[in-house]
């Protein structure tokens, strides 16, 4: 295929994936607004310490952990719009207990209750969303583009959180947590208008039990990969606001805005990466990258060396996640596609549901810096992962 055909694929799949990814950005903005702020608002205003916030981070991931493989056959069943609309209908819910936690504000313990359930909630809520992104987005392109597909509707979402960053914490600053959970009940309403003119995709018939174990043989090792490179994503997402705060740098959500800033620049310039020279090559170049981002700010003495080794980070962990979910999804057929990305996805869930609060545990045990530490050592088992599944593939052929 020449340059002047890959190119005119390129746009023509970005054109038919744009909606999507507009729909994904604005589901997801609700999320990253919240990601600087729960952390201070868990430790200031309820006054529990970063054991506590990493359990309010992770019951996000825990639920969405538990949803996800029913949100991709629900995909699958019913169609992926569909799906992507229950899930803006949960988000805005999970505002709404937002709202009520703030009520028992002079009871920590009930109102962090209420918060966890709402954080439960918008994690049910977001695998909705990206799975029936993602599926919708398989299902609009050719099987060959899977990993542009992935990237790109990933991207939507990592510039919903990086923009929700610096948004949510000068909401936070002006108006407090109040308008944080206001903001996440209205706009998933918004969205759902904007959707509801979409075209939809027609559902899949009921698959049989074979079907799940064969889509679980295909999916468990890339899976298991990116759950491990999901670590320092973690460290990056519930702690890099706290380290911030604790070295007195400014402003406390640069980290996890170069993280994210730097993922979308690399999956804009290099998203098509996996899809040519194959996934797993590219997650193990890509994820040697991200572990070193992580180093650097264990090692950081200043707010511009820990930003510089988040945005190397973020790079680095740009193309690991699509580079193995072309792998995940390479042995599936169509009417699978949602269960493939909801039990893949599952496992970055899981990642984040036991990363955090075991995150959190290190940090109260040796300091903030040493997250960053621990996570670039688990991170490195996804190069030994990746490296197996290259030589798969090699053999293959």
């Amino acid at each position: 295929m020449n340059n002047n055909t890959t190119n005119a694929s390129t746009r023509s799949s970005l054109v038919v994936l744009l909606p999507i990814m507009a729909a994904v950005l604005a589901g997801f903005l609700i999320i990253g607004l919240a990601l600087p702020v729960l952390p201070l608002h868990v430790r200031s205003d309820l006054g529990y310490g970063t054991f506590v916030v990493g359990l309010v981070a992770g019951a996000q991931f825990a639920a969405s952990l538990v949803s996800r493989v029913w949100a991709g056959s629900f995909s699958d069943k019913y169609g992926p719009k569909r799906g992507v609309v229950v899930g803006l209908i949960a988000a805005a819910v999970s505002g709404l207990l937002y709202l009520l936690s703030l009520v028992f504000v002079s009871q920590p313990m009930l109102s962090v209750s209420i918060l966890l359930l709402g954080r439960a909630l918008l994690g049910g809520a977001e695998s909705f969303i990206i799975t029936g992104g993602v599926s919708w987005g398989l299902g609009l392109v050719d099987k060959s583009q899977a990993g542009k597909v992935i990237a790109w509707v990933g991207t939507a979402m990592f510039a919903a959180m990086a923009l929700g960053g610096p948004v949510g914490t000068q909401i936070f600053s002006a108006y407090g947590f109040i308008a944080i959970a206001l903001v996440t009940t209205l706009l998933p309403l918004l969205v759902l208008v904007a959707l509801w003119r979409l075209p939809a995709l027609p559902p899949h018939p009921p698959k049989a039990q074979s079907a799940l174990r064969s889509v679980l043989r295909s999916v468990w090792l890339p899976g298991l990969g990116a759950a491990t490179a999901s670590i320092g994503y973690c460290a990056i997402l519930a702690f890099s606001s706290l380290f911030y705060a604790e070295q007195q740098w400014q402003p406390i959500w640069l980290a996890f805005s170069a993280f994210g800033a730097a993922l979308i620049f690399a999956r804009i310039v290099a998203g098509h990466l996996p899809d040519r020279i194959g996934g797993a090559k590219v997650a193990l170049v890509f994820v040697l990258v991200q572990a070193g981002g992580l180093l650097l700010m264990w090692l950081a003495r200043s707010p511009v060396a820990a930003s510089a080794g988040a945005a190397i980070a973020g790079f680095g962990y740009s193309l690991v996640y699509p580079g193995l979910g072309v792998e995940a999804v390479r042995g599936t057929s169509p009417e699978n596609r949602g269960l493939a990305m909801g039990i893949y996805t599952a496992f970055l869930d899981v990642a984040m549901a036991i990363g955090s609060p075991a995150l959190g545990w290190v940090a109260g045990q040796a300091g903030l810096a040493a997250v960053y530490l621990a996570s670039a050592l688990v991170v490195l088992v996804t190069a030994a992962i990746a490296a197996r599944l290259w030589r798969r593939t090699v053999l293959a052929t």
